[in-house]
């Protein structure tokens, strides 16, 4: 649209007396209602975004019926009615004041709004149709997606124009129907509510005396004639069931009246028995409690000689060799002292040096077996500070320290993995440790964290099922108060090599290359005083005794 058009309009418009120029916005006829919105622009989908020219100065939407003021700016129809009902309006663009004489319909505008193509308003429904604004009408006329509600008066409901036909063929509670005694048309609804079937001369009917032994069955035109002219035969019926009856009630009576008789006996009987389960109730109760805490206790028993049993085995050898080493120890230094008082005293007598050389072999001799004991000594001490650390309820907690070092020695490969001591499932249970690659490894490589679990050869692994089974859940423990762990589980494949009975020290690692991203684990809490937390668990509540 040209500007020059723009002032052509609006100078035409000025020309003519203000009742003509501009009628009242109240007095404006609105063109199909179904087509326009009840306030503001269109707010139709658009294929293409529209340009801002298009929009509305105050509802931001595509302008309907588009005024345009004497600023230049353009506002839906009632958008600029809301304006001009307020006390000395402005334009909400410029802030220039806003006259009702000087606003007109942008005609030019109004077509090329109507010309762009929108999706058809049944397009929730499935409806794929592209058409102009201007068409929305015509099309939503004949669209089968289109909402429409029932043409029979008394339905409320609205349906898809392309159902429409199943609905009143099948789905309508109004829909007519005839009935089939008489062919008479009427509303389904009346037929089932109404007495009709009831009231039709050509319906088949049963004579309501059925159940006194009548046997008629005809036409209900037919039955009012058989109700008048067997009355009397249906009075005898009557007669007949009732005496019947009559009888049944006494037998009945006379059989309530005996079970009556023993009713007292009964009920004391039962208040006996009553009494006598709430003391075998109460007795099983108590003897259930006793046995828990048999239980209990034998549990904690069994435990507390396990731990002393280990703690026995492991340390009655390592007390007898630090006695030994002691012993020798004093035998050398006893020896050292001979040695040295006979070197200082020696005047070169041949005796003396052979008496020298046989104190130096022995005292070499003890040196070699001191050296053997202090080995077997710290193998001991190691061994001894591993159990000490290891758990056997299949639970490992790893704090891994200096994580700055560690970290930097994965990167430049000085040391690309560690391994955590191990930990077992039972104190005759399966043997297993966690491997870490702080740096990451494989696919997590220089990225991730990665944690991995090991089955190890343990000693009791002849008693064990085969492969290892149990379900594993590796977890990086947040040090935070929000206590956010990262964890992941699985379930171990038993065609893996990584779980069937080692045969090495250790099997293959099975775990998480991408266990957690080092972004994540070094921005968040999980690092506390340089050190982090890595918790290893796996579910025993299915393992069988060894």
């Amino acid at each position: 649209m040209s500007a020059g058009r723009n002032v052509e309009q609006q100078i035409a418009l000025q020309q003519r007396p203000p009742s003509l120029a501009m009628p009242s916005m109240a007095q404006r006829p609105r063109h199909e209602p179904g087509f326009l919105p009840m306030h503001g622009g269109f707010r139709d989908r658009f294929v293409t975004t529209p340009e801002a020219k298009y929009c509305c100065e105050s509802c931001g939407l595509v302008l309907c019926n588009p005024r345009q003021t004497e600023c230049g700016h353009r506002f839906c129809e009632s958008c600029i009615t809301d304006l001009l009902s307020k006390p000395n309006p402005v334009c909400p663009a410029d802030v220039e004041p806003l006259f009702e004489d000087k606003i007109f319909r942008d005609v030019c505008c109004y077509r090329e709004i109507m010309a762009l193509k929108v999706y058809c308003r049944s397009e929730k429904n499935g409806c794929k149709e592209q058409m102009s604004l201007q068409q929305v009408m015509d099309h939503l006329e004949v669209c089968p997606y289109f909402e429409v509600p029932c043409p029979l008066g008394k339905c409320k409901e609205k349906m898809m124009r392309k159902d429409m036909s199943e609905h009143l063929s099948r789905k309508c509670k109004h829909r007519e129907i005839t009935c089939e005694f008489c062919n008479h048309k009427m509303a389904l609804t009346e037929l089932q509510l109404s007495i009709h079937q009831h009231d039709c001369p050509k319906a088949q009917v049963t004579c309501s005396f059925i159940r006194y032994g009548c046997s008629f069955k005809g036409l209900n035109q037919e039955m009012r004639e058989h109700e008048s002219s067997f009355a009397s035969e249906h009075l005898r019926m009557m007669v007949v069931r009732n005496t019947t009856l009559e009888a049944k009630v006494e037998d009945v009576k006379s059989e309530l009246m005996e079970r009556y008789k023993v009713l007292p006996s009964l009920s004391s009987r039962l208040a006996e028995v009553e009494t006598q389960n709430e003391e075998m109730r109460e007795k099983i109760r108590q003897l259930e409690q006793k046995v828990v805490s048999v239980q209990m206790l034998m549990s904690t028993h069994s435990e507390k000689m396990l731990e002393v049993e280990m703690e026995l085995r492991e340390l009655r050898p390592l007390r007898v060799m630090r006695e030994e080493v002691e012993a020798l120890r004093g035998s050398v230094e006893s020896m050292r002292s001979i040695v040295a008082s006979l070197d200082s005293g020696r005047v070169g007598s041949s005796s003396g040096s052979h008496t020298l050389g046989s104190l130096e072999q022995q005292l070499t001799r003890h040196d070699d077996m001191m050296s053997v004991h202090d080995i077997r000594l710290a193998e001991m001490d190691l061994k001894l500070q591993v159990l000490e650390t290891a758990s056997f309820n299949g639970t490992l907690i790893w704090k891994i320290r200096d994580y700055k070092r560690r970290k930097q020695e994965a990167v430049v490969s000085k040391n690309l993995s560690l391994y955590s001591q191990p930990f077992y499932t039972g104190y005759f249970g399966y043997k297993m440790c966690a491997r870490v690659y702080l740096n990451g490894d494989g696919m997590g490589k220089g990225t991730h964290l990665s944690l991995f679990f090991v089955v190890m050869r343990g000693e009791y692994d002849a008693l064990l099922p085969w492969p290892f089974k149990q379900k594993v859940t590796l977890m990086l423990m947040d040090q935070g108060p929000a206590r956010k762990h990262l964890g992941d589980a699985f379930k171990p494949d038993p065609n893996s090599s990584s779980f069937r009975r080692p045969t090495v020290e250790m099997n293959i690692a099975s775990g998480c290359p991408l266990f957690v991203a080092q972004t994540v684990l070094e921005n968040g809490t999980y690092i506390k005083d340089d050190s982090i937390f890595i918790k290893v668990t796996v579910d025993t509540s299915d393992l069988p005794d060894p």
